[in-house]
């Protein structure tokens, strides 16, 4: 089969030939149809932290159709239209993953390929209305925001919401969420174009955290806020524990921004904060977010789609934080 490699040494990727996986009594072969990036991967592309005498075979979103099922699955048969979960071996606690846990990509075979093979407890129906690019997008980006918001934030329609980094996939599927549900939503981003998109989508108001007066303009305009989703930490962090109401929680997932150099602890605790550390998620929380997606056809929101051969590009763009919602990589242009 035709997979999406990585290149050891210059840490780019390439098209080549590799074996097609064998299936497991407990696993289903798909035929990929779509995948997406994310920076999860595009971490493993800055750091070169990730080595291996065979092919790595990167990617944590994907659909497709079952081709075939080993001897003891039960739940799919063959031709069934699917979504993959890619948070592996979470483990039976609800607050956080086992030290066996993984994201699908490394070690195990990920989605930049024409097949992937994968334990049926993974495999999800993909929901109708969606296409398989659509439901590409999901997973990785769409079980991080779904954990942030509701099992970390405690998210009700009430509740006047703070998501920073706008245009990200985590993030807009955070946005998408917190819509579904009637919360207000505020944003931040670094470009006016990403800001005017987001109020175009529902956003109450949006500003750009590279002016100076950020902060207060955002103070002044939503008097403070329930929930904070932040994916970025870095320099500006501090400034969401004061735009935080009191007794409000800050979810942070990410940290394309780099490490938090300061924080006024008397403002945690006088105002007695909470600040959560949040990372993909439970198998039960993905079948609650595909089950959210469902019932109110959210549709995510896709920037671009790129031809496996094109990977490198797509990655490039990323890396630029160019894109308004999710990368896509077509898999049927192999």
């Amino acid at each position: 089969m035709k997979a999406i490699v990585l290149n050891q040494e210059s840490f780019e990727f390439e098209v080549t030939e590799v074996d097609k996986p064998k299936v497991e009594p407990n696993e289903v072969l798909i035929k990929l149809k779509a995948s997406a990036i994310n920076h999860h991967e595009l971490w493993s592309l800055q750091d070169k932290n990730i080595k291996s005498n065979s092919d790595i075979i990167l990617g944590s979103d994907g659909s497709g159709i079952i081709e075939q099922v080993g001897s003891l699955v039960n739940n799919f048969k063959k031709d069934d239209e699917v979504i993959l979960n890619p948070s592996l071996n979470w483990g039976t606690s609800a607050q956080v993953q086992d030290e066996n846990y993984e994201i699908l990509g490394f070690p195990t075979q990920g989605t930049f390929a024409e097949y992937i093979c994968l334990d049926q407890q993974y495999i999800h129906l993909k929901p109708k209305h969606l296409s398989f690019q659509e439901a590409a997008a999901i997973p990785l980006g769409g079980l991080t925001a779904y954990r942030a918001l509701f099992s970390k934030g405690k998210i009700e329609s009430n509740h006047k919401i703070l998501i920073t980094g706008i245009g990200g996939g985590a993030a807009l599927f955070a946005f998408n969420f917190a819509k579904a549900i009637g919360a207000e939503i505020y944003v931040t981003s670094g470009t006016q174009d990403k800001l005017s998109k987001a109020i175009d989508l529902g956003a109450k108001d949006g500003v750009n955290y590279k002016d100076k007066s950020w902060e207060t303009e955002l103070k002044n305009e939503a008097k403070g806020f329930d929930i904070i989703i932040d994916s970025a930490a870095g320099a500006g962090f501090s400034h969401l524990t004061d735009l935080a109401k009191p007794g409000g929680r800050i979810v942070l997932f990410g940290r394309t921004a780099g490490n938090i150099p300061h924080i006024n602890p008397k403002t945690i605790f006088w105002k007695q904060l909470t600040i959560y550390g949040s990372t993909m998620g439970s198998t039960e929380e993905f079948k609650k977010m595909i089950n959210l997606i469902e019932s109110k056809e959210i549709r995510p929101v896709i920037d671009s789609i790129y031809a496996p051969n094109e990977i490198n590009i797509a990655f490039s763009k990323m890396k630029k934080t160019e894109q308004f919602g999710k990368i896509v990589i077509d898999l049927e242009k192999f």
